[in-house]
Parts: C-alpha cells; sequence; structure tokens
C-alpha cells in the first residue's frame, strides 16, 4: 500500500467536509478555532505533498519556497490572487481552487448588499438604534427608497457569479446587461434573458452596476473616478469581487458629492482597512468580505477542496486547476 501523502490545511473553518481526506491523506490541522501562523508554516513545511491554504492568507515566493516537496497548493476559495501562481508553477507546483462551492452564496450576499442600498435597510437600522424608537423622524427626501424592479442593473463579470446574480435580479424584475471578455452567443444570451454592453453602456445607463471580475492588471482600478462620473445620480454599486477593482478614494468622493446614491460593499482596496469616510456615510452597507461565510457554503468549499488534493494525486475526478 502506497504511503499516504501529507497535507497541511493550514487554516481554521467547519469539519464537516473534510470526512474524505481525513482517511486518504495524513492531514495536519489545528485545534478548531486555532489556525497556523506563517512562522509555524515555515517550520514545518518541509515534510509535506500538499498545502490547503485560505483565500486571505498570503502565498508568497518566501512560504513556497519553505514547502520544497509540495506538488500542489489547493485554494480554499475562488479568488487566488492571495498566491504567487507564477512562481508556483514555475516550481513544478499546480494551484486548485474551489469555484462551484462559491457561487450561490456570493450571489445572495450581492443581493442583500442591493436590498439593503436601494430600500436603505442599513440606514434604517442605525437610525432606530440610535433613537430607540419606531417613528420615522427621516425627512421624505433622505428616507425615501427606491424599488428594484423596472430597473437595469449590469454586471461586470459574468462568470458563475454573475450569471446567479443576473438570475436573481430577473426575479425582481430587473433588465440584465452584461459585461465579459467574451460575448455569449445569441442562442445563450436569449436563453438566459440578458444582452451584452460595453463599459460605456453599463456605466452610463444601469440603475445598478454590480462587479464580479476577477483581480488583475487589467481590472485594477477599473471603476475609476471617469466610470464613477459616467453613472446615473441615482445609481447604486455594489463590489463583493476583489476590493481594488474599485478606486476607493474616488467612490469616497463620488458618494460625498452625489455622483452615485450609494454603494455595498463587502472588499475593500486595502482589505482591512476600509477608508475612514465609509463608516460614516449612511448610503454605504458594509461587510467584511463575508460572500461565502453560511455553514451550507464553508461545508461544500472543503468538500470541493479535498476533490481537488484527491483528484490530483489520484487522477480520478476532475478539479479546478488555476491555470
Amino acid at each position: 500500500m502506497d504511503k499516504k501523502k501529507k497535507v497541511l490545511i493550514s487554516f481554521d473553518t467547519v469539519r464537516p467536509g473534510f470526512e474524505e481526506l481525513v482517511e486518504w491523506a495524513d492531514m495536519t490541522r489545528r485545534p478548531e478555532g486555532e489556525s497556523f501562523t506563517r512562522e509555524e508554516m515555515m517550520e514545518i513545511g518541509a515534510q509535506y505533498d500538499a498545502l490547503a491554504t485560505q483565500f486571505t492568507f498570503p502565498v508568497d515566493r518566501e512560504l513556497i519556497d519553505a514547502f520544497p516537496n509540495i506538488k500542489l497548493i489547493a485554494n480554499y476559495g475562488v479568488g487566488y490572487n492571495n498566491i504567487d501562481v507564477a512562481y508556483a508553477h514555475s516550481k513544478g507546483i499546480t494551484v486548485t481552487n474551489t469555484p462551484r462551492a462559491v457561487i450561490q452564496p456570493t450571489a445572495e450576499l450581492t443581493m442583500g448588499l442591493l436590498l439593503s442600498c436601494s430600500r436603505k435597510i442599513a440606514m434604517w437600522d442605525r437610525h432606530m438604534r440610535r433613537t430607540k424608537s419606531s417613528s420615522k423622524s427621516l425627512s421624505d427626501s433622505s428616507g425615501m427608497a427606491t424599488n428594484l424592479c423596472g430597473k437595469t442593473i449590469g454586471i461586470i463579470g459574468y462568470g458563475n457569479i454573475g450569471r446567479a446574480v443576473g438570475h436573481m435580479a430577473q426575479a425582481f424584475g430587473m433588465t440584465v446587461l452584461y459585461n465579459k471578455r467574451h460575448q455569449l452567443d445569441a442562442a445563450t444570451e436569449q436563453e438566459l434573458g440578458v444582452t451584452y454592453a460595453d463599459l460605456d453602456k453599463i456605466f452610463t445607463e444601469c440603475d445598478v452596476v454590480s462587479l464580479h471580475t476577477p483581480y488583475n492588471e487589467d481590472s485594477h482600478h477599473l471603476v475609476s473616478a471617469s466610470r464613477l462620473a459616467q453613472m446615473k445620480r441615482s445609481a447604486i454599486l455594489i463590489n463583493a469581487a476583489r476590493g481594488a477593482v474599485v478606486d476607493e478614494a474616488a467612490l469616497v468622493h463620488a458618494l460625498q458629492t452625489g455622483e452615485i446614491a450609494a454603494a455595498g460593499l463587502d472588499v475593500f482596496e486595502h482589505s482591512d482597512n476600509p477608508l475612514p469616510e465609509l463608516y460614516e456615510m449612511e448610503q454605504v452597507t458594509m461587510t467584511p468580505h463575508v460572500g461565502t461565510q453560511t455553514y451550507e457554503a464553508r461545508v461544500a468549499m472543503a468538500q470541493e477542496l479535498c476533490n481537488c488534493i484527491i483528484g490530483y494525486f489520484e487522477g480520478d475526478r476532475p478539479i479546478s486547476i488555476v491555470k
């Protein structure tokens, strides 16, 4: 019998979902509620065949070099800009991610942010907590919300999550425009009930712009001051993708000057340090990168992660490889 592969699970998450890997591998993880520190990983890395890491944990050259025998870095999440993928590939290391498990929860959070912005849910919640009253003491102009039905949403990055958001938006009676690198064929557009639009059209004509594009050199500050200036003054911006897709300083200015009406943000340009002005804005709803933070999603992500690890070494199932 072949010796079991040694796998390091570097992060803390739910226990269910790892059952198959527990049986298949010689797996190391910390007690529930604890994660390995970078220093600990550097010390013990040489003994492992695979490293499982979380999407928020940087895996740079130094850390990769501390794992001289690994063949696989399995990322617990869909985004992988936390990993120096090019360097990993240069060392002959395969990188995988978990794109399927994150679709539904991220799309649901996107719609939650949108509803909070359009119906001013977070604003009214803060108002009631401050005043200890259910009376509507805000003026009609400041407290007035807007329907989603009949509005147009522009989805930038129309992959699996973008499609799920589009489907949900249609259930609210919204028209869906989308932008992606390669336009869908006419039959697929008709089947999905969506229309391709260039970025100029999306920013100038849509009532909501929702971001679901990966972060790379091309998407850095895709939402710039000039793009924000194109938007309707009544428009809402939603970002559940990556923080640096938006020029955060430009967004603050656009919100302060009324260039756009509201923003729903699950991610920030500097992930742990949103600009302080955002905390003071009633028209902004913020969440701390919780797009996949549901029990069901984390179990499904664990299962997908384990499939990637076992599938890579056994070659017995499809896995999601980062190119």
